[in-house]
């Protein structure tokens, strides 16, 4: 894999803004040799700055029935995430906007602040019938954004409300400011919460994941949920061949040492866009590896990129692939670790009143 000769653009995981071909949009590619003379004659370029847009969507919980995952039902509070993570497979999703799922996803964003009162309306249906909603599937609830929107936020205010319950999964060790609702939440049994760690590693954390969370402070995280009461998962995802499956057996023993109660692993996967980012990705960050990571990836993914197929889009094939899994399976057995066994309780659901009106008891 040849070097890219552009630098790397500073903070962002992805490398570009191109638009999906698959849609037959316009595109622009820049070429020239005034290139070569950019900054002498205009200067530095400025720097990359979030943009959010205000969303007022008419529905705010999504239903799917793929048989490959273990919920029915999700809330995303916003489109887009600013964690930048170049492997994100949500990335095509922000080419239904016509924008690029590069350099657009992880900064021209879309925040939804009516979430909460259009769960609330939904919530109290009388046809609704209460199984766990699961946040963070699609982009991170707890992304920089959240801060100031609080959107993930009145959501679990929502569901504690309607006794609903929840599972969160985030990179980002922001959950900690609702620690006490998330406690409040863990003892009736209403939630559970899912970080992931990719590596140990902050140098590669800040290529892979610019924006997100140091692995230490998420692991710091993990153990202070786990104090509170909360039920923890930690997921080591995705794995990178060649580039984070080293810190595979150390994630688990670290996550058994502060008390997490599951570990889990998740392959990487590139569909549509997020395999050519991820692509330049690695002809900017790492070109000498390059063929190596992807000759591996396509290895468990029979011959190619990407697999979409239900079932073995999360369990892959191959000689690297049952490698992977018995590394996995036995750091747990030697970390006393197992799979996540949550269960929440549905039977304490009550329709939430219609009105912004929150219960007192």
């Amino acid at each position: 894999m040849e070097k890219r000769l552009d630098p790397a653009v500073a903070g962002r995981g992805a490398q570009s803004r191109a638009v999906p071909t698959r849609f037959g949009l316009a595109s622009r590619e820049r070429d020239g040799d005034w290139r070569d003379h950019m900054e002498a004659l205009d200067g530095p370029p400025p720097k990359l700055r979030t943009h959010v847009t205000v969303e007022n969507p008419k529905t705010i919980l999504s239903f799917n029935q793929s048989p490959d995952i273990f919920f029915d039902r999700s809330i995303n509070a916003y489109r887009g995430c600013e964690h930048g993570c170049v492997y994100c497979f949500a990335r095509p999703t922000h080419a239904y906007h016509d924008l690029s799922p590069g350099l657009d996803f992880e900064t021209q964003l879309f925040a939804k602040p009516n979430a909460a009162e259009l769960l609330r309306a939904t919530l109290a249906k009388p046809k609704y019938r209460p199984k766990p909603i699961a946040m963070g599937t699609n982009t991170d609830p707890y992304q920089p954004i959240e801060r100031e929107y609080r959107i993930t936020r009145s959501v679990l205010e929502v569901c504690l409300d309607a006794r609903h319950p929840v599972t969160i999964t985030t990179k980002s060790d922001r959950v900690l400011d609702d620690l006490e609702l998330l406690a409040e939440m863990a003892g009736r049994r209403l939630v559970a919460v899912a970080i992931s760690v990719t590596s140990l590693d902050p140098k590669l954390s800040g290529k892979l994941e610019p924006r997100a969370a140091s692995p230490a402070k998420r692991l710091a995280a993990l153990q202070k949920l786990s104090e509170a009461g909360v039920p923890t998962h930690c997921s080591v995802a995705p794995v990178i061949p060649a580039i984070t499956d080293e810190f595979m057996e150390e994630i688990v023993q670290r996550a058994a040492a502060i008390g997490a109660d599951s570990v889990g692993w998740i392959p990487l996967r590139l569909p549509h866009e997020v395999a050519p980012l991820f692509r330049e990705w690695l002809a900017v960050h790492y070109p000498e590896r390059g063929d190596k990571v992807m000759s591996i990836v396509q290895s468990i993914r029979g011959g190619k990129d990407n697999d979409p197929s239900f079932f073995s889009r999360l369990k892959p094939s191959g000689v690297w692939a049952d490698l992977f899994r018995a590394r996995f399976r036995l750091a747990c057995k030697r970390a006393g670790l197992g799979k996540a066994k949550f269960e929440l309780d549905c039977t304490r659901f009550r329709p939430p009143a219609v009105g912004g009106q929150l219960r007192l008891l």
